[in-house]
């Protein structure tokens, strides 16, 4: 894999737009945007202060700047370069901005949660949205685009409001059964949305597009509840991952559970792929060696690589117990994906193992078998799946992004591979411009 020369970043803001062509990036208060096959400028623009969020519409012909410490937005075209608009909330304030999905309307947050402002690009007009709730995923929109469902909390209770996407008109309003409303997502073919209520009580409600409670589920009390929730692509499993370190499956007839899948500690299935990570040092031949050596060499003798090697079972993972009297323990399904058929579902585990204490195991689940198909041991910890779905094209693939690791992984149908990218620069903020060397922290498939 060739990588290009290191670019400057600021706050991690670097996005591809959604058509693969062009590719944004962030420096303080400039906006770089440039072509992804030759990586040239195409355009620059200055914003009127640093820049904390961008995005690109659904068409990517327009990108938006969010300051939310002086509560403006900014909108860039790329067609005309000349054009350009500018959104002050005023007193309100602004702590979130994001596209609608036809990339004419902009949906700005205001401050404390206050009410939702629905800009057009198009007639200038302003729509405004009460009560929005300050949730984990409080709006979601349907694939389509048609539907905007966005959680409220009036009068010490939640509630759900259904809105029209062209017109931005109110199509339905109902209450949820739930203590406090953690998130929601349609289901891929916009029929049923997902509720879900908070981790101190287990329960997912399913509704209809006109308000209809279709089913309810509850798999125990009096525990840590739900984590992480994922629908198939098909629109035909609801995967639910909890803090008890399992995934349950529902069905989209009877919304049963179909079956259960867990991360054992014990892999003793023989047909069960385990993958662990090791580190290869490289060989040192000292009677050749410099002393005091180049920087050159110097940064390659502190470098090691990793690989993953095939380890034959019966596999043990000793974990280690997760402190339970802290907010957000590490434990349970924090994170579900699924491959674009509907076969595979990839999940990850936040209970550290005992051997790497931050390391966070993977599994990859196959649906069919209903077993685990291949498990996978890394060294440093798994912060996120790639947004570019599990899978490039229709094949199995899985694209794993890391914090603070020199060492990106991509998972193929044959296994593992990881990509040698540098040495490891701790930052909070920002890639360090140094030559030959570079901290991966945070990556992307190109479209």
């Amino acid at each position: 894999m060739n990588f290009s020369e290191a670019f400057k970043l600021s706050g991690l803001l670097c996005r591809f737009s959604p058509d693969g062509r062009y590719l944004a990036s962030c420096v303080q208060y400039r906006l770089v945007v440039r072509d992804v096959k030759t990586l040239q400028i195409l355009q620059l623009y200055t914003c009127l202060d640093q820049i904390q969020h961008i995005e690109w519409s659904a068409d990517s012909l327009f990108i938006l700047c969010a300051m939310y410490r002086r509560g403006i937005v900014q909108v860039w075209s790329l067609e005309q370069p000349e054009w350009h608009c500018k959104i002050d909330e005023g007193s309100a304030g602004l702590i979130a901005s994001c596209w609608s999905p036809d990339g004419r309307h902009i949906l700005n947050t205001t401050e404390f949660h206050l009410r939702i402002t629905v800009w057009s690009l198009c007639t200038k007009s302003v729509s405004y949205i009460k009560y929005p709730k300050a949730c984990q995923q409080g709006i979601t929109f349907t694939r389509d685009g048609r539907y905007l469902a966005l959680a409220e909390r009036r009068d010490c209770r939640d509630y759900v409001s259904i809105f029209v996407c062209s017109d931005w008109q109110l199509l339905r309003h109902f209450d949820t059964d739930t203590q406090d409303l953690t998130g929601m997502e349609w289901a891929p073919n916009g029929c049923v949305l997902a509720v879900w209520d908070t981790c101190l009580e287990y329960k997912v409600l399913l509704y209809s597009l006109d308000g209809r409670l279709l089913s309810a589920y509850c798999a125990y009390e009096w525990s840590l509840g739900i984590k992480s929730v994922a629908w198939s692509p098909s629109s035909q499993f609801l995967a639910i991952g909890s803090y008890d370190g399992k995934v349950r499956l529902l069905n989209h007839v009877t919304w049963k559970m179909i079956t259960e899948f867990g991360h054992p500690v014990a892999i003793n299935n023989p047909k069960t792929v385990v993958y662990k990570e090791a580190e290869k040092h490289p060989q040192l031949g000292l009677g050749r060696l410099a002393f005091p050596p180049p920087r050159a060499m110097a940064g390659s003798l502190s470098t090691s690589e990793s690989k993953y090697e095939i380890i034959s079972g019966p596999v043990s993972l000793r974990t280690l117990k997760p402190v339970a009297d802290r907010a957000n323990p590490r434990m349970g399904i924090g994170m579900l994906a699924f491959s674009p058929d509907s076969y595979f579902l990839a999940t990850r585990n936040g209970a550290p193992l005992k051997t790497q204490p931050s390391a966070l195991p993977r599994a990859r689940v196959c649906l069919q078998r209903a077993s685990v198909d291949r498990v996978l041991s890394p060294l440093l910890p798994c912060r996120q799946y790639s947004q570019c779905r599990l899978g490039l094209g229709h094949s199995e693939a899985e694209a794993v992004r890391g914090t603070g690791t020199p060492v990106p992984s991509a998972f193929l149908p044959v296994g593992p591979t990881a990509v040698k990218a540098g040495r490891v620069h701790r930052r909070e903020q920002g890639v360090p411009v140094v030559p030959g060397r570079l901290c991966v922290c945070a990556g992307a498939w190109g479209r």
